[in-house]
């Protein structure tokens, strides 16, 4: 058994509850995405099944299935341990945001004219956050 986070389950049922799935993910490659996230070492199928959500239990082998699809879609990465695979996340849930984001904007025929769309269209807060990390960016250079 691997190591986790020490927040509470019910906790953790309520962030998972509150993020969606990103493009590219169904509806349980998601909640096994989340369950990843969360968790600070490497996960084995078992860990997965116990931390799914209560109305959500599927069966060993789907979940087993599942996690062997995010891997061979670069998702998760994995090692053997003993009989079983530990799988850990490729990517963090902000890089995955950040990438299926750079692939709405290629898809939308003008990416350039999609982010302008979208940074006019922008609340407040996502115009500071816009504005710092133009700023930020600035400084690297």
């Amino acid at each position: 058994m691997t190591a986790r986070k020490t927040t509470s389950r019910a906790s953790r049922r309520t962030a998972a509850r509150q993020t969606r799935p990103l493009p590219g993910l169904g509806e349980l490659e998601a909640a096994i995405m989340d369950v990843v996230w969360r968790t600070d070492d490497a996960v084995r199928v078992r860990d997965v099944l116990d931390e799914l959500e209560p109305l959500r239990k599927p069966a060993y082998t789907t979940v087993m299935t599942v996690m062997d699809n995010l891997y061979r879609k670069g998702w998760l990465s994995r090692e053997l341990d003993g009989r079983a695979y530990s799988y850990q996340a490729t990517r963090d849930r902000i890089q995955a945001a950040t990438d299926a984001l750079r692939e709405l904007l290629a898809d939308s025929g003008d990416p350039a004219a999609a982010l302008l769309h979208f940074a006019r269209s922008a609340t407040t807060a996502e115009s500071r956050a816009l504005t710092r990390g133009l700023k930020e960016r600035g400084r690297r250079r």
